[in-house]
């Protein structure tokens, strides 16, 4: 099943990426434009909705802010534990780096 919505996505970007009509037509019906793409019912959970945002233009180093992790719910490696309690910073820059690989570029650690 995961395997399979990997495909979904992965056709969806292929498409956005030669087809600006598709492009366009996703971002302004992100859900009519997947559904028509790929003959796959979406399901968005009640109270959410799906943007997609263009962020093909290569001249600019975009940065999507998650949404803040529960870390009362949050359990930690036994790694991951070791490293805060010895300082901890290689976690953010392994965490940075993994998300933002063009940002990473940028960023200059002292």
């Amino acid at each position: 099943m995961e395997q399979r919505k990997q495909d979904i996505i992965e056709a969806i970007i292929s498409k956005a990426w030669e087809d600006t009509s598709f492009r366009t037509e996703l971002q302004a019906d992100p859900i009519k434009a997947i559904e028509k793409l790929t003959g796959v019912k979406v399901v968005i959970p009640e109270g959410k909705s799906l943007v997609v945002t263009d962020q093909t233009d290569q001249s600019k180093i975009y940065v999507n802010i998650p949404v803040e992790p529960e870390v009362e719910n949050l359990e930690l490696t036994e790694e991951q534990l070791e490293a805060v309690a010895g300082g901890g910073h290689k976690i953010w820059t392994d965490f940075v780096g993994s998300l933002f690989p063009s940002l990473e570029q940028c960023l200059i650690y002292k």
